[in-house]
């Protein structure tokens, strides 16, 4: 366990609370403080985390947050928060509802936890990660957007079913901003080692890719209410521990782009190097003509409604 390290999650609903459950099953920090808008349900998961903590050998707190000040020398800060989409409610609303939410929260990192490190899980996600960087003013390194490790384990799970071996062994790659716009990397896909070309043809690839893309929406059709959260959980805890424990791995997220694939001072998902000091390093991959073509279209997605922000004079 890393030792005295504390990590408060933004949210209570099914995504922090699993998070925050991850984390205390796998003895991830010291502390894990919940912060959520109902101090009494906050209070309630976070005695069931810590019980259940015991229950498996581990010394990791769970406590819940009465005001911001408990986010006070955070190491890392995950902010799940947001609003669902209800019926009537258009894609700009939500836009909107969630933008305030995350900028709220990120004032109070500020704050209180000036030193911290922040990974935004809330969507949309790249929009939503530029502003938290924008409220906070951070450097980019200190604040991530999850999304790439998830995208790249669904990828990596429809090729099992496809190919029916390989669980385990599968490492995909995907760039570009979370959702519809995404871009799956085949050329970086391997199986054991085992180039992905080398195992399945072009149209098997491609319906692959297709139902990646159609990941999350296939769940939430299925569920009827409600959406994933134990796969983009167990992704966002990959996320915590690789800064938490310092450990260099290469992971795709989503940070501000600075002449990075040709972009600068927007959001979206490219393979970074995660440590101590959270995105240290964006590896910069050579794509093919079609990927680039596919990143911009994803790049000038996110513009898009940045853009609608900035209309609203959201940041003033």
């Amino acid at each position: 366990m890393a030792k005295g390290k504390k990590v408060t999650v933004i949210g209570t609903g099914n995504f922090g609370s699993t998070v925050a459950f991850i984390m205390a099953m796998n003895g991830t920090c010291h502390q894990v403080v919940l912060r959520g808008r109902n101090y009494d349900v906050a209070k309630g998961k976070a005695l069931d985390m810590s019980q259940a903590a015991n229950a498996a050998r581990q010394h990791t707190i769970v406590r819940a947050a009465k005001g911001p000040e408990d986010m006070a020398n955070s190491d890392v800060i995950v902010i799940t928060a947001g609003a669902p989409r209800t019926p009537g409610m258009s894609r700009d609303d939500l836009l909107t509802k969630n933008a305030e939410i995350v900028k709220m929260y990120s004032r109070e990192i500020k704050e209180h936890a000036p030193d911290a490190i922040v990974v935004v899980v809330s969507n949309p996600l790249d929009v939503m990660t530029y502003v938290a960087l924008k409220e906070t003013g951070f450097p980019r390194e200190r604040v991530l957007g999850m999304a790439g490790i998830l995208d790249a384990a669904r990828m990596a799970h429809f090729i099992f079913e496809k190919l029916n071996y390989g669980a385990g062994q599968i490492r995909a790659t995907v760039m570009g901003g979370h959702g519809d716009t995404m871009v799956p990397l085949p050329k970086f896909t391997t199986v054991a080692g085992v180039p992905i070309d080398d195992l399945l043809d072009s149209e098997e690839i491609g319906e692959i890719v297709k139902k990646t893309r159609n990941g999350g929406a296939e769940i939430v059709n299925l569920l009827g209410d409600g959406s994933a959260y134990y796969a983009p959980a167990k992704s966002t805890t990959v996320m915590v521990e690789a800064i938490l424990k310092d450990t260099n791995q290469i992971h795709s997220c989503a940070v501000m782009l600075q002449d990075d694939y040709g972009y600068s001072d927007i959001v979206s998902g490219v393979p970074v190097m995660i440590g101590a000091g959270g995105a240290e390093k964006v590896i910069n991959m050579s794509l093919k003509p079609l990927q680039v073509e596919r990143f911009k279209k994803s790049v000038a997605s996110v513009q898009e409604m940045i853009n609608k922000l900035y209309e609203l004079n959201f940041f003033k």
